[in-house]
């Protein structure tokens, strides 16, 4: 790819939601008016909590029927249809940059996008004009997911949008046991991670399982907040300075705090 650009692309974490986030009567309108305030991308990179595999993996180059991996829930859902092109050279771009730097890379080439990928595009770029590569999580470590991040970060001067697609807080059983409204957990996870985002506190973030209030209840597996580790390497130097949480609120009890780097 190309590497001139007028422009260099932000880096975004967004809280993805579930299928039924096409139904809320808000949050669609938020993922579409955040679309519309950035520069249109070439292409989407995007890493999503639904998907770990290691070594790290390339999704799909060609337009492949989505991957519905959810159960129970209504029909409808499974009839989403989201035909963004592939991104071929932004696959090679991808593989160049990692094994440059000593990084292994497979092809995982009949994957398609998950809903963390699909729920939240086909929100933003409805139109599905935008090629999109789906990259898998090789680990949870904060550091080895940064570095990552680090390594990708030159594709954003070609048009490549990056984005970590996650949940802001994520404990599915514990909101079975406490009934309507936000429960405190969540509530101040969400404020701790606006805090350290705010003050560009690198080191509090990826020891966020210690160092925040309710980091265990809030993540008790880590894989919702482990995509924001690969937004942050792709933004390392703009955490704390050119970054704004373009969405916060709750869903569902859950923070779907969404966050823009430059």
């Amino acid at each position: 790819m190309s590497t001139a650009a007028p422009d260099r692309m932000p880096a975004l974490y967004l809280s993805h939601g579930a299928p039924p986030l096409a139904d809320d009567p808000y949050w669609p309108g938020q993922l579409a008016a955040w679309a519309a305030e950035l520069p249109k991308p070439k292409a989407i990179l995007m890493v999503s909590a639904h998907w770990e595999e290691a070594p790290l993996a390339l999704g799909a180059t060609v337009t492949l029927p989505l991957v519905y991996d959810f159960w129970g829930f209504p029909e409808h859902y499974y009839q989403v249809r989201y035909e963004a092109p592939g991104a071929p050279e932004l696959a090679d771009s991808v593989r160049k940059l990692l094994r440059t730097a000593g990084a292994p890379v497979q092809d995982v080439p009949d994957r398609g996008l998950d809903h963390g990928a699909y729920v939240p595009l086909v929100e933003m770029y409805p139109d599905a004009d935008v090629p999109v590569l789906q990259i898998s999580l090789p680990t949870l470590d904060p550091r080895r997911l940064m570095d990552i991040g680090r390594k990708l970060a030159p594709l954003r001067d070609a048009g490549v949008l990056i984005v970590g697609s996650g949940f802001f807080t994520h404990n599915l059983a514990a909101l079975r046991h406490t009934g309507s409204g936000v429960p405190g957990w969540s509530a101040e996870f969400d404020a701790w991670g606006r805090e350290a985002l705010d003050a560009g506190d690198v080191d509090g973030l990826l020891d966020f399982t210690h160092k925040a209030p309710a980091g265990r209840l809030a993540h008790p597996r880590t894989e919702h907040f482990a995509p924001l580790f690969v937004t942050l390497g792709a933004a390392e130097g703009e955490l704390g300075r050119r970054q704004r949480s373009v969405i916060d609120g709750f869903w569902m009890g859950m923070a779907k705090r969404s966050v823009q780097f430059g």
